[in-house]
């Protein structure tokens, strides 16, 4: 007779035929990095993660390092703003400077940067502005020259964010023109226009001036749409393809991975950390027990990647496993 519950009865059986399985290796830790802070400043709406001045950034590498995480993603908050994201794309500019102090404090760590111009605007939208309309055309050498400052500082893979149509194309067609052929690019394929950001920009102060995001960012309703732009993104060149949220969005993890055999990142977002973080101060939730089934189910999906805030406490778990 068959009976299932045979391989359930014991911690070793269900660890021997487990299916799906998470590493410290498969998480990528995200930081922020601010121009004006003196050290690490609290973000209130994200309990645990802090804005993070370059002294800090070397420990948070090498912590990041020493943990077995996969990789670091760092996006920036410049100290001054203007309408052309002048600050995005200087060689001396915040993220330049992050990279720098992380490689030389873990040479040995992947550096992954985010490439947008939201945090280096005053009207917190994605790109260059005509009227209240996102021009797309004009944004793409800017997000072309924010990726080549990158590279030229040591990132080892530059992630554009912006949502901007042929945005992947336009950095790999730069990267690859300037001498940077052997820099990846992780394509934001499938990011929606979602109400899980809200911590992030409280974080990162990018939130919109005015109207929203959703002129260039995925309708939350829609599945084939994302299906086109992943395969925009492997057509233009991604080496590695992300589906942002996460936890609302396992379909599209699954479709991704059903689309394409590149590497699949899923994002772990703000809002999903904080709900997380929020529910476990007030003992509604064993985080541990949460973040660890919520990992193994972006695994499960499809997911090779997972960008997550608990990338540090999660490894912590793992290896005390």
């Amino acid at each position: 007779m068959n009976r299932l519950r045979r391989l359930r009865r014991t911690e070793a059986l269900r660890h021997l035929v487990r299916e799906t399985r998470l590493r410290a290796g498969d998480l990528i830790y995200p930081i922020f990095v601010s121009e004006t802070a003196t050290g690490p400043e609290p973000i209130p709406s994200m309990p645990g993660q802090s804005r993070l001045d370059i002294a800090s950034v070397a420990d948070k590498a090498k912590e990041v390092q020493d943990k077995g995480v996969g990789a670091l993603l760092i996006f920036g908050l410049p100290a001054a703003k203007n309408d052309d994201a002048t600050s995005a794309r200087t060689d001396d500019g915040i993220v330049p400077q992050a990279i720098r102090a992380a490689k030389a404090a873990a040479p040995d760590l992947v550096v992954m940067t985010d490439v947008c111009v939201c945090a280096y605007t005053p009207h917190g939208h994605c790109g260059v502005l005509h009227g209240h309309e996102i021009d797309n055309d004009r944004t793409l050498p800017l997000l072309t020259d924010m990726a080549l400052s990158h590279a030229r500082a040591g990132a080892d893979v530059v992630a554009p964010s912006s949502m901007m149509d042929h945005q992947v194309g336009a950095l790999r067609e730069g990267l690859d023109a300037n001498g940077f052929k052997e820099i990846a690019v992780m394509g934001y394929s499938a990011k929606f226009a979602s109400g899980f950001y809200g911590p992030f920009r409280d974080a990162a102060d990018s939130a919109p001036a005015f109207g929203d995001r959703a002129s260039y960012q995925h309708d939350p309703a829609n599945l084939r749409h994302a299906r086109r732009e992943i395969l925009a993104d492997v057509e233009e060149g991604a080496d590695i393809l992300m589906v942002k949220p996460g936890i609302a969005y396992l379909d599209i993890v699954r479709l991704a991975r059903e689309t394409s055999d590149l590497p699949i990142a899923a994002y772990n977002v703000s809002g999903e950390y904080s709900m997380v973080k929020a529910a476990a101060e007030r003992g509604w939730l064993d985080e541990r027990r949460i973040v660890l089934e919520t990992l193994t189910a972006f695994r499960r999906a499809g997911a090779d990647l997972v960008i997550t805030y608990h990338a540090l406490e999660a490894a912590s778990w793992l290896n005390d496993n």
